[in-house]
């Protein structure tokens, strides 16, 4: 009886293993993505750029890299808050240089100065993760001086085996990154200097970030492994668009009426950040945080 009591213990503080040699985080106890209606592409995107590197098929767009040329897509309307998901798979094997992105922007509306949330996928070499970078930038220059706000995360899970559901929940307070449901980094509005406010697009693409994108930049695209190919279903994009009436009032990605986290999903997403985070850029000495504010406020 006492062993059978202490394996349960374990078992939910830190859930079962998994073949890379991880855990699953405990159960966040609400599954926001199972509120909001799954739309095909055709119901909510067009095709940006790379027009021939793009196919649909059942319903998943498959977006594709290779030397010749990447390709991305874009959400038909604008949203001024709302719950943006798509899930995910990945290419194996060597991607280094390469990345796989779903995120929010308004910089075809402000160039150079614009804001955008991001998801983006950081190609890798053989025998090592993916890394999952979210990010946030507020009225970015065009000078340099664009000031991210990176926080990278290693998975519980290969992204490469099966579809995973990311999405970027943001209201007028706050953005909750979610992975499968799992809330990993939650970004508050501190002040209007801090916080995306403007009508933003939804946008996927994949490109060639070799400068960067993999142990920053030692590591480039090797166009031999091309194409590099990333799939894209069960979108869902729900709240208030740029056209909505003003007392459209935000979704909500937890159980209570606040719209923030319930103390469960808080607890989560600690667990996580505790065992899967790999950087936050507020604890960078190598940053200059007079101008991330959000840090020490």
């Amino acid at each position: 009886m006492g062993f059978l009591w202490l394996f349960s213990v374990v078992f939910i503080l830190t859930g079962p293993s998994v073949s890379n040699g991880g855990y699953w985080p405990p159960s966040p106890g609400f599954y926001p993505s199972s509120k909001f209606r799954s739309m095909t592409f055709n119901q909510g995107f067009r095709n940006l750029w790379g027009p021939n590197h793009q196919t649909i098929n059942n319903n998943a767009l498959a977006i594709w890299l290779d030397r010749t040329s990447g390709s991305g897509f874009k959400s038909v309307k604008p949203f001024r808050s709302g719950y943006f998901g798509a899930s995910i798979k990945l290419q194996p094997g060597y991607t280094a240089g390469v990345i796989t992105a779903f995120y929010l922007s308004n910089n075809e509306a402000h160039p150079g100065f614009h804001d955008e949330v991001d998801i983006e996928f950081l190609g890798t070499t053989f025998g090592k993760p993916y890394t999952l970078q979210t990010n946030v930038y507020i009225r970015g220059s065009g000078d340099g001086k664009i000031i991210g706000r990176e926080m990278k995360f290693h998975l519980w899970f290969d992204p490469t085996k099966n579809f995973h559901h990311y999405a970027i929940l943001w209201t007028p307070s706050h953005i909750i990154f979610f992975v499968d449901d799992v809330p990993i980094r939650r970004y508050l509005r501190k002040s209007a200097a801090t916080f995306p406010l403007r009508p933003m697009w939804l946008y996927g693409s994949i490109w060639d970030a070799s400068s960067w994108a993999t142990e920053d930049g030692k590591y480039k695209a090797d166009y031999r492994y091309q194409p590099f190919v990333g799939r894209f279903t069960n979108f869902k994009a729900s709240g208030c668009s740029a056209y909505s009436a003003p007392r459209c009032h935000p979704v909500t990605a937890s159980p209570g009426r606040s719209g923030r986290l319930s103390r469960r999903q808080t607890t989560v997403m600690k667990w996580v950040q505790s065992r899967y985070m790999v950087y936050n850029y507020c604890w960078d000495n190598k940053r200059d945080h007079s101008l991330t504010p959000e840090c020490w406020k």
